[in-house]
Parts: structure tokens; C-alpha cells; sequence
């Protein structure tokens, strides 16, 4: 069964103007009927919930059409540098809460004053 795009963005829970948006950009490819208006057939869906995962983990629209490359490796590699690039994320993230935790602990009045503190201002 094939669905308009205004059906095709509701199933999703995105709106049409991102599909279109999709398209433009080569994440999506989409058949047009005898009018002219797009038709979003099971595979076309299917490629739609695959950049919406994508998205949603974290790759840009760029990102999202080289993982959905022809070539696996292609695709890979892609991946590989996002989940590089997410762990350095963490490693980060991880850093700042230690560092927060440390300055709601800290016995000093003032983060000047304390040399763990400025060890971690150091550290950035």
C-alpha cells in the first residue's frame, strides 16, 4: 500500500517539510505518481525509519546519507567515526561531572583557592 507524504510523516511522527528536506538531500528516495506527488511505498518508508533512527542517534543529515552508502565499508566507516567521536563525548561529559562533583564538595569558598580545582581547569 503506498501512503502520501502527509501519511507517510504522521506514521513517522515527523512532519512533511522533513521528508522533503530528506529527499533534497539525498538521504531518501522517493517515486512521484503521474502528478507529480510523492508516493512512499514500503521501501520508501522503510529507508524513512532508518535516517529517522540515524538522526535520532546523533548523525547529521550529511553523516546519515554516507552510512547509507552502497558500499558497507563506505558506510562504515562513517559509523566508526561517530561512535569515535560520541565516546570522546563521554570521556568529556564524564570530566565535567567529576569536576562539578568535586566543586559541590569543595571545602575551599572560592575555585582559585583550590588546587585540585585548578588541576582540572589545567586539564581542559
Amino acid at each position: 500500500m503506498v501512503k502520501t507524504i502527509g501519511e507517510a510523516a504522521a506514521e513517522l511522527g515527523i512532519d512533511a517539510h522533513v521528508l522533503r528536506h530528506w529527499e533534497d538531500a539525498g538521504a531518501l528516495t522517493v517515486r512521484r505518481d503521474g502528478n507529480g506527488y510523492r508516493v512512499y511505498d514500503d521501501g520508501a518508508l522503510e529507508q524513512a525509519r532508518t535516517v529517522l533512527k540515524l538522526r535520532r542517534v546523533g548523525l547529521s543529515l550529511p553523516e546519515v546519507v554516507a552510512a547509507m552508502a552502497p558500499t558497507k565499508s563506505a558506510a562504515q566507516a562513517v559509523v566508526r567515526a561517530k561512535i569515535g567521536a560520541l565516546e570522546g563525548e563521554i570521556v568529556h561529559r564524564q570530566q565535567a561531572i567529576t569536576f562539578l562533583q568535586h566543586t559541590v564538595e569543595c571545602r575551599h569558598r572560592y575555585l582559585d583557592d583550590c588546587p585540585d580545582c585548578a588541576a582540572f581547569a589545567r586539564e581542559a
